[in-house]
């Protein structure tokens, strides 16, 4: 075994710098995948890791504050800078991100801005289901509008007329990266004076108008799954340009408190023992008011400190996914996959950070998605679809009351016919070649 000698600081202690120093050594001594095409799986997502993730794991852990803490202080501060808002949350997925948004908006101190049980809030059925979920769960009905093909987008000339008299918000995703066009539903939310929601889960770095997704409305949401644009392992983030919010998002997931002390600090308000609250006698400890009904959904130091690390390389994940989308893009119709495929479109005056690459099926063509995902996976491809594909077809929406405006037949075609296939950053050329060559293999092969 070999011995390693740790340099020691004046008073005999291990100085942490040596133990980053044994990490990045370690990490970087780790045998690296080749990759052999036919044999390496290529995933549809992924994450991208270094040193610096490993470094940071092991300084947050080695302060043995284990909740949220210094870490998670310096990444809520750098990501709203990032994402151009003045104040971020975190939280423990992208999901809880979405309940905590769409909750805050239910509290009673909003008074009469306040999203009451049997509200309508607008939004679509091609997506994921927690980004619909939350308004179920708070007793609100969600009215569904169908998307267009091209952007897999909200179509916006549809929204207008699902809007009624009990409409109270709108809560919609920029599908796989690419925004909708986020203007113009700011423009009828502001119109008809109605709360705007933002799920940015798959859109971080996305512009539109060169202004940032999530800077629009009133709440916007992140998530850091590991299949995202950056990743905290778990973990997600709720932002905003009001504090009033945001202290509200920050009161739901501490528990429900009405405190906004800080874990590990106390008297912030410097009133501890002078609030008057409830049905609660003078005095009571302002630590243990509660103002909502709450949860625990705070991310510990450890994730942040993965967080702020991968935020520094945000840039560059986002260029390489922009280069992979572009190269697939070109590659697929130079081989005439377009005349089988829709191919996704960047809605425009946006500048998407690409999720995935969606193929839908045109009618009319003898391929049937089934076939091609199938072989897709066999021959090591990874794939997915665009994730609930229409959602009130679900298990899960059996006896959720909703309302559907106009048709769903856009919904309905994806949710049959539409698949999509990686751009993360660790796709690389040898990758992307493969996955190219194979999808036209396949095709070729169907067509027989």
């Amino acid at each position: 075994m070999t011995t390693i000698n740790l340099s020691k600081d004046n008073n005999g202690k291990i100085d942490r710098t040596d133990i980053f120093d044994l990490a990045t050594r370690y990490f970087e001594q780790q045998e690296k995948a080749v990759f052999v095409p036919g044999k390496s799986y290529v995933p549809a997502s992924g994450k991208v890791l270094d040193s610096s993730e490993l470094v940071g794991l092991l300084d947050a852990s080695l302060d043995m504050w284990l909740t949220a803490g210094r870490f998670a202080q310096d990444f809520e501060e750098k990501l709203a800078d990032r994402v151009g808002l003045r104040f971020s949350r975190l939280t423990v997925s992208g999901s809880a991100a979405n309940l905590l948004a769409f909750t805050a908006l239910t509290s009673p101190k909003l008074h009469e801005r306040r999203i009451e049980p049997g509200s309508e809030v607008v939004t679509v059925a091609a997506g994921f289901p927690t980004t619909v979920a939350p308004i179920v769960q708070n007793n609100c009905v969600p009215v569904f509008v169908d998307v267009d093909l091209a952007t897999h987008n909200v179509d916006v000339g549809r929204l207008a007329e699902a809007i009624g008299p009990k409409t109270r918000a709108i809560m919609i995703a920029h599908a796989l990266g690419n925004p909708f066009n986020v203007r113009a539903v700011a423009e009828l939310a502001r119109a008809h004076n109605l709360c705007l929601i933002e799920d940015c889960c798959d859109a971080l770095g996305a512009t539109f108008d060169g202004k940032a997704v999530g800077t629009w409305g009133d709440l916007a949401t992140l998530s850091f799954y590991p299949a995202h644009h950056i990743t905290t392992g778990e973990g997600g983030a709720v932002l905003s340009n009001r504090r009033s919010l945001m202290t509200l998002v920050e009161s739901f997931r501490d528990w429900g408190r009405d405190c906004w002390c800080p874990p590990g600090k106390d008297n912030t308000c410097e009133k501890r023992f002078d609030w008057q609250l409830g049905d609660l006698p003078l005095g009571y400890d302002h630590k243990y008011t509660y103002s909502h009904l709450g949860y625990n959904l705070k991310m510990s130091d450890m994730q942040a400190a993965v967080g702020v690390s991968q935020l520094a390389k945000l840039d560059g994940f986002v260029a390489r996914r922009r280069e992979n989308f572009d190269l697939l893009s070109a590659a697929f119709r130079e081989q005439g996959l377009d005349e089988h495929f829709i191919l996704p479109e960047a809605t425009p005056s946006s500048e998407p950070s690409w999720f995935g690459y969606l193929l839908t099926v045109r009618d009319g063509s003898p391929l049937r998605r089934i076939d091609l995902i199938r072989q897709l996976e066999e021959r090591r491809v990874g794939t997915r679809l665009l994730f609930g594909g229409n959602l009130i077809r679900q298990p899960a929406f059996k006896g959720v009351e909703y309302r559907v405006v106009g048709d769903l037949t856009h919904t309905d075609k994806i949710m049959r016919d539409s698949f999509w296939i990686g751009v993360w950053p660790g796709i690389g050329q040898e990758q992307r070649n493969y996955m190219v060559e194979t999808l036209v293999d396949i095709v070729k092969g169907l067509l027989k």
